[in-house]
């Protein structure tokens, strides 16, 4: 520990010393303490024991920035022969005795059982409450469960309100595991508000030395903020009272989120908003710099950068301006100037050199590798950058400022969490160099002052797994365990842990449900007869009436939407008013999980935007008719030849009309009828108090359906994961991956594809989907398998490149089609919709086209076009692998290979 600690410029905090030592003594380790508080040195005492005792150890990161950071620093402390990284693009002396990697490249290792695996003493796994993520979250559970017992763990996470129950789970599937909390900052953090230009203490009273916020029932908001509050909505109070013009409804619109953070009530008296070019010479002329200025906003983001450098801003001196535009210029030297003139390197470079910069996952990983590495030197003076930064690679600052205290999470606009606040302003302090840090948030119209100190005060972060078997994941566990083995393996995942914990909850109310109900049915009691067989038969009639007809519609509109779902373009359908129609576009509206949509038209030319309720019955496409790519709805010429196609293929099938009558309810009536006859029979009808035994009976059948609710529900969720993986391998063996407990040869080719639609991906490759596509069509059939589109008002469809990756596309989306009906018939979420809103720029690009040219007509930034060409490489490498030889792994590994080029192949070597 002397020698270890030596290493460090500055003493060892003790929460560092215990983990540590509990790490040397042979245990595993669990680390929770706020960001930037120096978790990683426990990870690095870790690399410091294996060397020592000549073991392996991988150190594990959730993002390759992060792995390729973590990598330069062990490189810097122990040279590049004993250091190895391992990110899936890159390889690097990967039989090193220190390896950095993500997680996913160690899952991957433990389901071959990879050689490199020998000798394994440490795992690192930085980040581990990414096990919450949903969509990635699953892999740090894989991981944990499935290496070697000898293997020692140091889980390294962000403070959780729920430590002591993952450590919990932690010695119950690793055994010995020690848990370490720290939530003292080694930085003090004092906490501001920005009202116009002058900055103002969100909490009175807290001392220069404090080491943390205020606890929340402690906290004392700052009184001038309340009377800002105040004044404010007296203002608002007044303008509402004062003619609005014509229209008496005014200008002012509402605001999102729920308005205690600003946004609820906005009024032309509430001051002018803090620009940030404001914002930064404030921040400059208080020594507050250098800050990350967190915008929850891609394209807010960039235009920040240009609203401060265009205003004249220039935070940098001559010597830091020069140094920044040096390592600029290291990173892009890779690059041609026509792609460097695409990216517009220069304007990047300009705002750089004045001291400015965005960060957030649209931008090329070059251009994000700048910024990083500027903004370590502490020429970079401010940042602005979406909350990614807040959850990866290492950048303090001295300040962290929130422009707002709402974010956009994909569907609405909704208040931050304490969590995300924790650890967004958890950047602000650097250890060795700031005595104090500093987290400023921007008032906004409508701001209450308590609810903003409520937020920086409480810490509520649980952390919720997100596991859940995969079809790869079974296939894997299969073959590595079998059957009752991995879904023993199953039922003692983190998830599972936390559901038997809910379950034990559930008993306990049942038990109370149960006294309850024993109270009800004394007091229901009747001289005449049974009175709850007489409530049974009332309630059983009022049930199916009010019941029979919503169920049979939604089931119907169930139906409908279904089939509007599956359509593709030039399917043949009937309409019960234009007769047969060809489906033009199809989509859904805003997202991927919202009511489908299709454009089609008739033959009379109409042109109709079809959605569920449009329709009387489920739609079936009786034929296909090719749509051409350059095919206008304005030409009328384009029209008329559609059109004639489609006859001619009816002409050809001459299909029958479909038969939308909807079934009647007559069964149902029946039931009634005799339910009503039987009522009329039962003694307990004669009854002068029936109604009042009829009120507590009521009451005892609600709390029956209670209790045995919350029996089923305890018995669905004991061994839950363990049934999903049953269902999973019934669709396995359903379709061959499987032989019982064996795996066939598809099942060994399914191991090999780690992909969202992991089973469409195989089945393609068994039925012979990508036969004979040239290799940019190939690549853009396969992106069909990974994008996912933002929503966007943009009317332009997207279509396939040509006609052999449309056809390829359409027996894909067949296959989708069919294998969403065995996870319906086996109760298994629908895997998402292919989409091919990335094609046309998988196929340009594997074809040699230039950056500029591409990038023009993807829409697309720099950073997200190369982040998806880097997917389609990795699954085209899978595919790759999974084929075996012949002209499927020939056609995957070319494409491979004329995509990794010019900034995806300079980033690849970068990131």
């Amino acid at each position: 520990m002397r020698e270890f600690a030596e290493l460090y410029p500055f003493g060892l905090d003790d929460y560092q010393l215990e983990a540590c030592h509990e790490l040397a003594q042979g245990r595993g380790v669990l680390v929770a303490a706020p960001t930037g508080s120096g978790k990683t040195v426990v990870g690095e005492f870790a690399v410091h024991l294996a060397t020592g005792r000549s073991r392996k150890c991988f150190y594990t990161t959730p993002i390759k920035a992060l792995s390729n950071q973590k990598y330069h620093d062990l490189v810097d402390r122990y040279g590049p022969d004993r250091v190895g990284l391992l990110t899936g693009d890159t390889s690097v002396n990967a039989e090193a005795q220190i390896v950095v990697m993500t997680t996913e490249v160690l899952r991957n290792m433990i389901y071959a059982a990879s050689p490199t695996l020998g000798n394994l003493g440490y795992v690192v796994m930085d980040e581990v409450h990414y096990l919450a993520d949903r969509f990635r979250g699953a892999v740090w559970e894989e991981v944990i469960l499935g290496l070697a017992e000898s293997v020692q763990i140091v889980a390294l996470s962000a403070t959780v309100s729920n430590v002591e129950d993952f450590g919990e789970w932690l010695r119950t599937v690793r055994g010995e595991f020690s848990v370490v909390v720290s939530e003292r900052r080694p930085v003090p953090l004092f906490q501001h508000v920005l009202v116009g230009r002058r900055l103002v203490d969100l909490f009175e009273g807290v001392a220069p030395t404090a080491q943390e916020v205020p606890a929340e029932r402690m906290a004392k908001v700052n009184r001038e903020l309340l009377q800002v509050s105040k004044a404010e909505a007296s203002r608002v109070r007044d303008d509402s009272r004062r003619p609005r013009g014509r229209s008496g409804r005014g200008k002012d619109r509402p605001g999102q989120g729920s308005g205690q953070f600003g946004g609820a009530a906005h009024s032309r008296f509430a001051g002018r908003p803090t620009s940030r070019g404001e914002v930064a010479v404030v921040l400059d002329r208080a020594e507050l710099l250098p800050a990350i200025y967190f915008i929850f906003s891609r394209v807010g983001c960039d235009a920040a950068v240009g609203q401060v450098y265009n205003a004249g801003i220039t935070l940098t001196s001559r010597a830091e301006a020069a140094q920044l535009g040096r390592i600029a210029d290291k990173h892009v030297a890779g690059l041609s100037v026509a792609d460097l003139e695409a990216l517009r390197f220069e304007d990047f470079r300009d705002a750089l050199m004045a001291g400015v910069a965005a960060h957030h996952a649209g931008q090329l990983p070059a251009f994000k590798a700048i910024v990083e590495e500027s903004f370590a030197t502490g020429a970079l003076k401010i940042v602005f950058a979406t909350e990614t930064l807040a959850l990866g690679i290492n950048m303090p600052a001295r300040t962290v400022v929130l422009e707002k205290l709402v974010k956009y999470n994909g569907e609405s606009h909704v208040d931050i969490t304490p969590g995300e606040y924790t650890q967004l302003t958890g950047r602000a302090g650097r250890r060795g160099i700031d005595i104090e840090g500093h987290a400023v948030v921007l008032w906004q119209s409508g701001m209450d002052p308590r609810a903003v100190a409520g937020l920086a005060s409480r810490r509520t972060y649980p952390l919720r797994s997100s596991f859940a078997p995969t079809y790869n994941m079974a296939v894997n566990l299969m073959a590595t365990l079998g059957r009752e083995r991995a879904r023993d393996l199953l039922n003692q995942s983190f998830a599972q842990f936390q559901t038997d914990k809910s379950v034990v909850t559930a008993a306990r109310t049942g038990r109370r449900f149960t006294a309850d109900l024993r109270a009800a049915v004394e007091a229901a009691q009747c001289h005449l007869g049974d009175f709850m067989e007489y409530a049974q038969l009332r309630e059983r009639i009022a049930q199916l009436e009010a019941t029979s007809s919503r169920a049979r519609k939604a089931q119907h509109a169930e139906a409908v939407s279904d089939s509007l779902g599956a359509l593709t373009p030039g399917d043949v359908i009937h309409l019960p008013r234009q007769e047969w129609v060809v489906v033009l576009r199809t989509g859904r509206k805003n997202h991927r999980d919202a009511e489908p949509w299709a454009q089609v038209i008739a033959g009379d030319h109409t042109v109709l935007k079809l959605q569920p309720h449009d329709l009387r019955g489920p739609v079936e496409p009786v034929g296909r008719v090719r749509i051409p790519k350059d095919f206008s709805l304005r030409e009328r010429r384009d029209r008329r030849a559609l059109l004639a196609a489609m006859s001619a293929k009816l002409e050809e099938l001459d299909p029958a009309v479909p038969d939308l009558t909807v079934p009647t309810d007559d069964d149902v009536a029946r039931e009634i009828a005799d339910l009503r006859a039987d009522l009329a029979a039962h003694p307990c009808h004669e009854c002068p108090d029936r109604e009042l035994h009829a009120v507590e009976a009521a009451r005892a059948l609600r709390l029956e359906r209670e209790a045995k609710r919350v029996e089923v529900d305890a018995v669905a969720r004991a061994n839950s994961l363990a049934v999903q993986f049953d269902r999973i391998t019934a669709v396995l063996e359903e379709l061959g991956y499987l032989d019982g407990d064996v795996l066939t040869d598809a099942g060994r080719m399914l191991r090999r594809i780690y992909n969202e639609l992991d089973l469409v991906a195989a089945e393609c490759v068994r039925r012979d989907v990508f036969a004979d596509l040239t290799p940019p069509q190939l690549a853009a059939v396969l992106s069909t398998l990974l994008y996912e589109s933002r929503p966007t008002r943009d009317a332009v469809a997207p279509r396939m490149p040509d006609a052999a990756s449309e056809r390829a596309q359409s027996e894909l989306r067949s296959v989708w089609r069919e294998v969403g009906l065995l996870e319906r018939k086996h109760r298994i979420d629908r895997g998402r919709e292919p989409d091919i809103g990335f094609a046309e720029a998988a196929w340009r690009w594997a074809s040699g086209q230039d950056l500029a040219k591409v990038l023009l007509h993807t829409g697309l930034s720099a950073g997200d076009f190369v982040r998806w060409v880097r997917q389609v490489i990795d699954l085209a490498g899978q595919l790759a692998a999974a084929a075996g030889p012949g002209d499927l792994r020939r056609t995957c590994l070319i494409a491979a290979d004329e995509m990794r080029r010019g900034v995806v192949a300079a980033d690849l070597t970068e990131d």
